[in-house]
């Protein structure tokens, strides 16, 4: 990625992404968690001062208690560039049957760090988080705003395709 073009498109030509688009379910510590996952084509990115396209899986999800309460919802968020909550593919390791993603992580950035996807079998996929351990700056984040991370901290975890 470090020569890429300016304008290039970086193209799923292999197919890698379409076999972990849909619609998964967890549970996880009496939370359920259910992962929407779409391939988007021809995303414009930005990395490294170059502007191109590609290709990505964009995870949007739903975080409830075992009361069935929403937690945290980024389905129907306005999600751009400037966004935190954004997970978006960064590259696919087909040896491996993964593909890595990055985590914005929540309000305030809490939580941001890699998230691997591995494709277990037609209706499974297991879920490694790694979150960055920084610490919170208090003065760039507002009083009161709720910086817990919903998505489930853990290895190995299994979604199973709805």
């Amino acid at each position: 990625m470090e020569n890429i073009p300016q304008g290039a498109y970086v193209k799923d030509l292999n197919n890698e992404l379409s076999p972990y688009v849909g619609t998964y379910k967890a549970n996880y510590k009496a939370n359920e968690i259910t992962l929407f996952i779409t391939k988007e084509i021809d995303r414009p990115t930005k990395l490294m001062n170059k502007n191109f396209y590609n290709d990505v899986l964009s995870i949007r999800y739903i975080v409830k208690n075992s009361s069935g309460i929403v937690l945290q919802n980024t389905q129907s968020m306005n999600l751009n560039a400037q966004s935190n909550f954004n997970i978006l593919s960064m590259g696919t390791m087909p040896e491996l049957g993964q593909v890595a993603l990055s985590y914005d992580g929540t309000n305030c950035g809490v939580g941001w760090g890699q998230i691997n996807l591995k494709k277990l079998n037609a209706t499974q996929i297991s879920w490694d988080y790694y979150p960055n351990n920084t610490i919170l700056d208090e003065a760039t984040c507002p009083s009161g705003t709720d910086t817990t991370v919903y998505l489930p901290h853990t290895k190995g975890l299994v979604f199973t395709k709805q």
